[in-house]
């Protein structure tokens, strides 16, 4: 008799959308992230307002030429569809007949999705060489800014950041995309 351990089975993007046609999702929130199907929870009062804060500033701050894209996926490989709360892409709807596989700026908006947003989106868009990830951490008020993506083999996905900057309601930041604007923190938070 032959012993083997048991696996987990990881899912593709075309099996996902695949499950997704044939209604397995309906009315849930899904991700898939490194061949993991993750039910995202439904969004708070707090949660809603932050991404609304969020992506007036981001329009204000990139102007024409950008597409500010809502809780839209990523085609980050073929095991893995985030849909991240913000992400900003040069050019508009019309230059993506697909979904974007890389965003210049990548925002989460975390409360009760801070642990998943920290330690597996973090690695996954590192892996995925976005330069610029933003966490509006709703919980302790703050913006967590990760730039700087680097191999590690110690981390999930073999991925991270190497640079993590905390900043308060009182500061300010640029997008790497845009150097010269200056995004308050405080016009982040609810």
């Amino acid at each position: 008799m032959r012993l083997t351990e048991p696996r987990t089975y990881r899912w593709s993007r075309e099996e996902f959308h695949q499950m997704s046609d044939l209604g397995w999702f309906d009315e849930k929130r899904v991700e898939l992230i490194d061949g993991e199907i993750i039910e995202m929870p439904v969004a708070k009062p707090p949660h809603v307002t932050a991404l609304s804060l969020a992506e007036e500033a981001l329009r204000a701050t990139f102007g024409t030429g950008f597409w500010i894209r809502t809780q839209a996926p990523l085609n980050l490989g073929p095991e893995s569809e985030p849909e991240p709360d913000l992400s900003v892409v040069p050019g508009g709807p019309r230059d993506y007949p697909q979904h974007p596989t890389t965003a210049l700026l990548v925002v989460e908006v975390s409360d009760t999705t801070l642990y998943l947003d920290r330690t597996r989106k973090a690695p996954l868009y590192a892996r995925s060489g976005l330069a610029d990830y933003w966490i509006v951490n709703l919980v302790d008020r703050q913006l967590e800014v990760h730039r700087n993506p680097v191999a590690d083999s110690s981390a999930p996905s073999g991925f991270r950041y190497a640079d993590v900057t905390i900043l308060g309601p009182g500061d300010f930041v640029s997008p790497l995309a845009a150097p010269t604007a200056r995004v308050a923190v405080a016009d982040l938070l609810p």
